[in-house]
């Protein structure tokens, strides 16, 4: 199984797939094949907005901002949380 989170100079990178349109925003755990954290988002695909909701739900989580460094318009995505390491991330989604 391929982690979704790697360490980067700049904090973490965390590889997500987003299921927009969703009842609530959540974590629903790690897809093991895809080496993806699957997060339920339930904002809208529409000009940014599930993209933005992601940002702000791991921003809280992670207690850090988070960026996004590719896949606007796919449901795959790859994440910058800044200044955290590859450990905090996992403690705090609960990866361990």
């Amino acid at each position: 199984m391929e982690s979704p989170v790697k360490e980067h100079r700049e904090g973490t990178l965390i590889r997500v797939r987003v299921n927009p349109d969703a009842d609530t925003t959540d974590l629903k755990g790690v897809d093991e094949w895809r080496g993806v954290l699957e997060v339920d988002v339930a904002a809208p695909p529409v000009k940014g907005k599930a993209n933005r909701e992601l940002l702000e739900f791991l921003g809280r989580k992670l207690n850090t901002t988070c960026e996004l460094v590719s896949g606007e318009k796919s449901r795959e995505k790859l994440v910058l949380a800044r200044d955290v390491s590859v450990d905090e991330v996992k403690e705090r989604l609960g990866l361990r």
